[in-house]
């Protein structure tokens, strides 16, 4: 699978807003079944999480426990802290959606910032270390980075 970007994300980052100001505080949610066509397009397949600082509740808006980054270093960004979920449904890992902090239900939309990719345990563009979701069990995101394309 791609990663793909929404409109509104695109929007953000050909401006001076970058990646970790457009997507700062938001949450990452694991589905299972196929990434969509588009990160403009409405979630498909079952929620199984949403990635958190620390595992916390999160309320779009609130700075509370939405996902940091560390500084920005060669146009490349990192996570900063405990990225982890606690699964809410059972199911295989298929696809992410990382939605910036805005209330966002998921639906279409060409102006949130959204960012698509795929689930798996190596060589997707979001590793977990397992990827059979079960309810109340804990999960870890070890490592995220975003670069920056070049222009």
């Amino acid at each position: 699978m791609t990663l793909r970007i929404s409109t509104g994300l695109a929007t953000l980052l050909a401006g001076t807003t970058g990646f970790s100001g457009a997507m700062a505080s938001g949450v990452i949610d694991i589905y299972s079944g196929t990434q969509p066509a588009s990160a403009d397009a409405a979630a498909t397949g079952t929620l199984l999480g949403t990635v958190t600082l620390n595992a916390g509740a999160f309320t779009p808006g609130s700075t509370t426990n939405g996902l940091t980054f560390a500084a920005a270093s060669a146009g490349t960004v990192s996570k900063s802290g405990v990225w982890s979920f606690v699964g809410i449904a059972a199911g295989t890992a298929g696809w992410f959606r990382f939605r910036g902090n805005a209330v966002d239900s998921g639906g279409i939309s060409t102006t949130l910032p959204r960012l698509d990719g795929s689930v798996a345990t190596s060589g997707a563009n979001l590793n977990l270390s397992n990827i059979s979701i079960a309810v109340g069990a804990p999960t870890t995101v070890d490592t995220f980075t975003w670069t920056q394309p070049l222009q």
